[in-house]
């Protein structure tokens, strides 16, 4: 019988996917000597969202190896060269206009109960060190019912108490460090969710995504890659960001695991700098799903207010799309970003946290 990881349910009418994103990014690293980097990228079909075109360059022209790690995650093997890197991932991704996590949640399963599987995200680890925060936990959350509300009410602690703080993300700090000095990144945001969450074992993974600015203001800061996280409850893994503590629409997910480790953009062995850095996230019209058309929020965005447009030609009708090549190719031209640092061998995160 297949493990309920491989059954994770969607509701009985899966929502239409009607609302299109073009997401990316652009790196540039400069290096003095050949540099082995490791690539955590590339968006994949999953319930909810459907890739239908993407396409990845690089400067100089280069082959790029992809393979699936244990987690389930697309990593794209590459050796910067000396001088100067452009990487350039570019993609289109049909999602819902449905808010996420809608249907019942399910209830917290015994951990006599749960697959095998997930035993692992009831534990400690490098970032969220739960065995450190269990005293805590036990005082604040103890008092409420297991499954979804203790859930919303870990998220309301830390979406009130811990003060969002940009710019002051470090890939030192963990959990229990974040709950001590009560600000952070988003990613320190779900280090401690997914870690509160495990003092009651729960399983909780940490998520890298997308997260474009539909059906809210834009924020006037700019697109980032997001962290969040996931729990298991009843018998699928649920979105939950302490961030913005309210679902969202068109969350795209690109990697998933035990916390920011296995999350990481860009894994270099030895030096690198990231001298250049930009992310887009954005709804577009059919119109305008063309990858050869340069990236332009000003011009194409659709979103970026409290109004939500679905395409006009109905979305997704649920035919599969012709799927998308990742083996060995040459790559040619990508662009340049703004300045951001990020030290050898440290995992590449969230930059608007």
């Amino acid at each position: 019988m297949p493990s309920p990881l491989a059954q994770i349910q969607t509701e009985e009418r899966p929502p239409a996917l009607d609302l299109l994103v073009r997401c990316g990014c652009e790196f540039v690293f400069e290096c003095a000597a050949p540099t082995p980097i490791l690539l955590a990228l590339a968006v994949q079909d999953r319930p909810g969202q459907r890739v239908a075109d993407q396409r990845v360059t690089f400067t100089p022209a280069a082959e790029l190896a992809d393979y699936r790690d244990f987690l389930g995650n697309t990593i794209h093997v590459h050796r910067l060269a000396p001088g100067t890197n452009q990487l350039r991932y570019d993609t289109l991704v049909r999602v819902s206009s449905r808010p996420e996590n809608a249907g019942p949640w399910g209830r917290q399963l015994k951990v006599e109960e749960l697959p095998s599987q997930l035993l692992r995200y009831t534990m400690p680890s490098r970032y969220c060190d739960s065995d450190r925060l269990l005293a805590f936990a036990q005082a604040q959350f103890a008092h409420l019912p297991p499954g979804q509300p203790l859930v919303q009410g870990i998220l309301d602690w830390i979406h009130t108490q811990i003060e969002y703080r940009a710019g002051s993300g470090s890939p030192l700090t963990s959990a229990s460090e974040i709950v001590a000095q009560r600000y952070g990144v988003c990613r320190d945001f779900a280090h401690v969710l997914i870690a509160l969450c495990r003092c009651f074992n729960l399983p909780a993974r940490y998520v890298t995504g997308y997260v474009p600015d539909i059906g809210v203001h834009d924020p006037g800061t700019p697109m980032d890659f997001h962290a969040y996280a996931q729990v298991w409850l009843g018998d699928r893994w649920h979105t939950v960001d302490a961030r913005f503590n309210t679902p969202r629409i068109g969350r795209i997910h690109i990697a998933q695991g035990l916390d920011a480790v296995d999350g990481a953009f860009a894994t270099h062995f030895g030096p690198a700098q990231l001298t250049g850095f930009q992310v887009w996230s954005y709804q577009i019209s059919e119109h305008d799903a063309d990858l050869d058309r340069p990236v332009n929020p000003a011009l194409d965005r659709l979103c970026g207010s409290p109004e939500v447009r679905p395409s006009r030609d109905g979305g997704w009708d649920g035919a599969p799309f012709e799927s998308v090549a990742w083996g060995p190719r040459t790559v040619t031209t990508a662009g340049q970003g703004c300045s951001q640092m990020v030290g050898p061998q440290m995992p590449r995160m969230d930059r608007r946290f």
